[in-house]
């Protein structure tokens, strides 16, 4: 059956060549960063580090994040080598195809659902959090519980502006779905205009980050850095979806501190997201790399800073009990008196934030469908481009639907969680993908070499596995479920439809005989 068939790279770089049933190419280096850290900079931290540091870090979140930047920058090394070698949309997806075979180039890019398409999902969740937040704050109205969040939620704070809603159980969240319509009206529109909004999005929030640092960093209280590390008898906690027992393995101590970097991780699957606009760069060997390191680095910095204060302005307990998804804005208002203007431009300007995170995962998740639907393994439908845009109109609007199931109805703990496992077991799969082909294939031209390969990438794919590790056992269950479906997809309908073992090479989304292709 030959599971294990690779496309050769000839091949591949065959689908590189712009014509009017391509995508286009239209974005610089400085719009590939801007894609990077705008996809970084969202819920990762504003609503995940609150929610790793409340249940499983501490203060000592800054330590996970720590450990997630160094996985992930291993790994970058590798997406920088893969994205300039083979400049194709598709990400980790078409390095898998070229290294490992088919079969594995499936399972990551079934894999990549729970990273782009799940994420999307995660931080439509915060958005709506903190657009109601929004709503409250300028208008003094707010959306009532039951249409801002999922079913499986139910309102246990006796505080603020759900005081009224106490034991209300949610129903359907409204406006994630809202923000998930917009943005893929946008992403429709065109894949420029959608980096020019973006771009402007990005200096918004990252002005915001460091008003925060700046000015939050004179009121940090280090009784709430002491102890760092969440102690076993910390207690526990009431939430909405259960009780946080402290002493559970991986709610302490440096095993939690292990878990909190899985959890963070989340923040930054963001420059992996650059890789999948390797088809509509201008300059793919020379800026992708830039694209991916620039932004990963800048982003960690901030990461590390932003967490050290945010942990230091209250008790990492509050942001379970008052702040969950709005811990920022909490965290602001009750511990940086006269400050209240910047709490509620933070709101603001986290609304933003979030959208342009969420508009760089659903390009992401359209861009590698996209290149799997040209290479035969799912329906024709997913790189059906429009007529005008040049952009994948039906994809677009089946993953906005697909999103909004799960934006709608699941709770943002459970999505977030599945989109980390779902990450690092791409990057894995990257890391070794480097390893094999400098190995099988030493000749190829590399215009962006991974330095010290023989340790990097081994290293790289240690990291996320030990990340993989301190998941619980319901996140590896939902991860295998998910691929037991894949199985099923791939054996019942992308193994008899493979261009690649059909012997058909994809050039613009077009089908043609491979003896053509030098």
């Amino acid at each position: 059956m030959k599971l294990f068939i690779k496309k050769p790279i000839k091949q591949l770089m065959a689908a590189t060549a712009e014509t009017e049933k391509s995508l286009k190419r239209t974005l610089g280096v400085g719009s590939l960063i801007a894609l990077g850290i705008g996809a970084i900079i969202g819920a990762g931290i504003f609503v995940r580090t609150a929610a790793a540091a409340g249940e499983h870090a501490g203060p000592a979140v800054t330590i996970s994040f720590i450990i997630a930047a160094a996985g992930c920058a291993l790994a970058g090394l590798c997406y920088s080598e893969f994205a300039s070698m083979i400049p194709i949309a598709g990400s980790a997806y078409t390095y898998s195809y070229a290294t490992m075979g088919e079969f594995i180039a499936w399972i990551i890019g079934w894999d990549l659902v729970l990273e782009y398409a799940l994420g999307a999902a995660t931080v439509s969740i915060g958005w709506s959090q903190y657009f109601n937040e929004f709503l409250n704050t300028f208008f003094n109205v707010h959306i009532p519980y039951a249409l801002s969040h999922s079913f499986f939620e139910t309102s246990n704070t006796t505080a603020g502006m759900y005081a009224a809603e106490l034991g209300t159980r949610g129903i359907i969240n409204l406006p994630a779905i809202l923000i998930l319509f917009l943005l893929t009206l946008l992403l429709i529109r065109g894949t420029a205009e959608s980096a020019a909004v973006n771009n402007v999005i990005v200096v918004v929030k990252v002005a915001i980050v460091l008003m925060i640092i700046g000015l939050g960093w004179h009121f940090i209280n280090p009784v709430f850095h002491t102890p760092y590390l969440i102690p076993a008898d910390a207690g526990k906690v009431a939430v909405s979806t259960g009780v946080v027992d402290y002493a559970s393995t991986f709610n302490h101590g440096w095993l939690g501190v292990l878990r909190g970097a899985s959890v963070v991780f989340f923040a930054f699957i963001g420059f992996d997201a650059v890789s999948t606009a390797a088809q509509e760069a201008k300059n793919p060997q020379k800026d992708m790399p830039k694209g991916i390191l620039i932004s990963l680095v800048f982003c960690t910095l901030l990461y590390v800073l932003f967490s050290h204060v945010l942990t230091g302005l209250v008790s990492y307990k509050d942001f379970l009990i008052q702040g969950k998804e709005a811990s920022v804005t909490y965290a602001i208002q009750h511990a940086m008196p006269g400050y209240n203007w910047l709490a509620n431009f933070v709101t603001v300007a986290i609304l933003a934030g979030f959208s342009s995170v969420i508009l760089v995962m659903l390009l992401g998740q359209t861009r590698v469908f996209y290149t799997m639907s040209t290479d035969g393994l799912i329906p024709p439908i997913f790189s059906k481009l429009h007529p005008k845009f040049r952009t994948p109109y039906k994809s677009q609007w089946l993953f906005f639907v697909f999103v909004s199931l799960f934006a709608g109805f699941i709770p943002d703990r459970i999505v977030g969680d599945m989109v980390s496992i779902g990450t690092l077991f791409a990057f894995v799969l990257v890391c070794l993908g480097i390893f094999i082909l400098r190995r099988t294939d030493p000749g190829l031209v590399r215009p962006f070499k991974t330095p010290w390969y023989m340790v990097v990438c081994p290293l790289g794919a240690a990291i996320c596995l030990c990340m993989i590790a301190s998941e619980g056992w319901e996140n590896w269950a939902r991860l295998i479920v998910w691929l037991l479906i894949g199985f099923c997809i791939y054996f019942g309908y992308s193994i008899k439809r493979s261009h690649v073992r059909k012997g058909v090479v994809e050039r613009a989304g077009e089908p043609i005989n491979p003896k053509f292709v030098e």
